[in-house]
């Protein structure tokens, strides 16, 4: 990539836009300190840990593009190597849309969100199918009730952080199912705890 690393979503036509609509300078700084960021550091694992959904969008060669649904535990997506992520892909449809961009355009963009905490993250890159059983075997989750037909290897050419603004928060199912338990423990406790004082100030009085 000769210019910042931005250039990869940010086009002439783009920028043209930018301009006309008077966002241009604020996006000419960011390109300024090199543009989005392309290492996996901390913040990128430590968000890949936490994603249990994403999106992946390819196009085919004519440039149709198509968005499929990707998800699992909470980590399902896993760093592999300096540059590239991968995850299980599971037997589902077996429409193979994805598969079948990928093998005559491998550019590949992955939308993360995590809605609990109002956060999202774009990557572009190029992805690739591997359909070694070592590979697909070391993505698959744990005890997770799924069989992994393949993996998907995506090599990170940039990424960014969105701001929240708009993000509905949503939280998880499971994540609310434990703090009720958690407060209905709270709350037999201090029923009992209530008992044992209304027992107590009955034999004092």
């Amino acid at each position: 990539m000769l210019g910042p690393s931005s250039d990869i979503a940010f086009t002439p036509a783009v920028k043209a836009i930018q301009t006309a609509r008077g966002s241009r300078a604020n996006y000419a700084r960011i390109e300024a300190q090199g543009g989005f960021r392309i290492d996996i550091d901390e913040h990128l694992v430590a968000f890949l840990s936490s994603v249990d959904t994403a999106y992946l969008a390819t196009a085919n060669a004519a440039g149709q593009p198509y968005a499929q649904h990707r998800g699992g535990p909470k980590g399902f997506i896993r760093v592999l190597a300096p540059g590239l992520i991968g995850w299980a892909d599971y037997v589902g449809n077996r429409q193979y849309v994805s598969t079948g961009n990928l093998a005559e355009n491998d550019k590949a963009f992955l939308f993360l969100m995590d809605y609990a905490h109002r956060r999202r993250i774009k990557l572009w890159g190029r992805a690739r199918i591997s359909d070694d059983p070592a590979t697909i075997a070391r993505l698959m989750p744990d005890d997770y009730r799924a069989r992994g037909e393949q993996a998907m290897l995506f090599e990170i050419e940039a990424w960014d952080i969105n701001c929240p603004q708009h993000i509905p928060q949503k939280i998880d199912a499971a994540d609310v199912s434990a703090a009720l338990n958690q407060r209905d423990i709270r709350i037999a406790a201090l029923e009992a705890e209530l008992a044992t004082l209304k027992t107590r100030f009955g034999e004092t009085s």
